[in-house]
């Protein structure tokens, strides 16, 4: 990992909390540091990106031994508190906690962060037979993959997540439905078929478990084929995203595109916006598809073209450009910018992420509390967890860093 100070915290336990807060850990930090020399370039993580790796892992660690799954997982932190909201393990956000501490490991090497890791994943088996979600990547992928990668095993888990997902594809409309909506008392009760560009996240499960014994091939040409959807639906000509795709599930027609985290139809929703970099480029990666590169290259291109030098992270929409910034989705768009560099080298990619990279590690580091960014915005329309720390954004700047080093 050349460039970085990646220095692993092994905590032995904790001392007694105040009500409701991560405390600092009880005993001395075990430092098993990885060496080299400091950055020296534009093309190299900052040192203020590795700074502030320490502090991830020491409040990861402490969020990780603290805490329970079985009463839920971390997913936000409202500003001036210290405290993690939880939500169930059936959350969308569930596998990136665990996620986050499958990255620790390896990023550090500490093997004390596989038994961390393991024990915030294994609860998420109860969640792979769903067929009422298309969030399985988020949630499956990003732990039991994680896990098989690192250990061997999640094997079983994946597949039959993928086989449940699978089933949300419909071969009229060429995609996954995200959501079932039909009925509810807002405007996504008219959306027979809808596609959120977040789907294309979930993608890489698919694939994973396509190569895995029980798996399907068809599960990776089911991915392909909805990324490709994607990239004609939610994107528009200029490159720039759309939320929400809603077809006619008999006729497989487009109707509208629409918008629920946006701020209008027509605007561009910042994480959306990172979402489709990242996932574009991953199914190109995973499919070879020229098509796919270009729709990744398209979207990242009208993300560098509306962003600049010390101004990388974006508002939560790009329509809103004096409210609040959204961290979550520059460092999505900074981990997919990072993959897209490695497949076409073209360094522009690189050096806005690790600009981006920097500007979170300077500007939105919490100063205290157990998430490692504030400042990030998970739905502004619906004022739900506006400027806060928040889960996914802490586990796309590690993915990030990891893919910079």
């Amino acid at each position: 990992m050349a460039g970085v100070v990646l220095a692993g915290v092994l905590l032995v336990g904790c001392g007694s909390p105040d009500a409701g807060s991560v405390p600092a850990p009880s005993s001395a930090p075990v430092s098993v540091p990885v060496s080299t020399p400091a950055p020296s370039s534009n093309d190299v993580l900052s040192p203020a990106v590795t700074r502030v790796l320490p502090t991830a892992w020491e409040r990861l660690a402490a969020s990780a031994d603290r805490l329970d799954p079985a009463a839920g997982y971390p997913r936000s932190v409202d500003a001036g508190k210290s405290t993690w909201t939880t939500k169930p393990v059936d959350d969308w956000t569930s596998g990136f906690f665990p996620g986050e501490l499958w990255l620790a490991h390896t990023m550090t090497r500490d093997p004390a962060w596989v038994a961390r890791a393991q024990r915030w994943t294994d609860p998420i088996a109860g969640q792979v037979t769903r067929t009422d979600t298309h969030d399985l990547g988020f949630v499956v992928d990003d732990s039991y993959g994680a896990a098989l990668d690192q250990t061997g095993r999640g094997a079983e888990q994946i597949v039959t997540a993928a086989r449940s997902l699978a089933t949300r594809y419909s071969p009229s409309v060429k995609a996954i439905k995200s959501w079932d909506t039909e009925g509810d008392d807002d405007k996504r009760g008219s959306w027979r078929f809808p596609v959120i560009i977040d789907t294309v996240m979930n993608l890489p499960l698919l694939d994973r478990a396509a190569a895995l014994p029980g798996g399907d091939p068809a599960w990776k040409d089911i991915a392909t084929q909805h990324a490709l959807t994607a990239s004609t639906t939610n994107m528009r000509p200029d490159g720039s995203i759309a939320h929400v795709a809603v077809f006619d599930p008999s006729s497989g027609q487009l109707v509208k595109r629409d918008t629920w985290q946006g701020a209008d139809p027509d605007s561009t929703w910042s994480r959306g916006q990172g979402w489709a970099i990242h996932g574009f480029a991953a199914q190109a990666r995973a499919a070879g598809n020229p098509e796919l590169l270009a729709a990744a290259r398209k979207a990242a291109d009208w993300w560098l073209a509306h962003t600049a030098p010390g101004a990388r992270v974006p508002s939560w929409d790009f329509s809103r450009p004096n409210e609040e910034r959204d961290t979550s989705a520059a460092a999505v768009a900074a981990s997919g910018l990072l993959d897209l560099a490695a497949q076409t080298g073209d360094a522009r990619y690189r050096q806005v992420a690790l600009e981006t990279l920097d500007e979170l590690a300077t500007r939105d580091v919490a100063p205290d509390g157990p998430a490692l960014l504030a400042h990030a915005v998970g739905g502004k329309p619906q004022d739900s967890e506006v400027d806060v720390g928040i889960v996914y954004a802490d586990y796309y700047f590690l993915e990030a860093v990891g893919r910079a080093s």
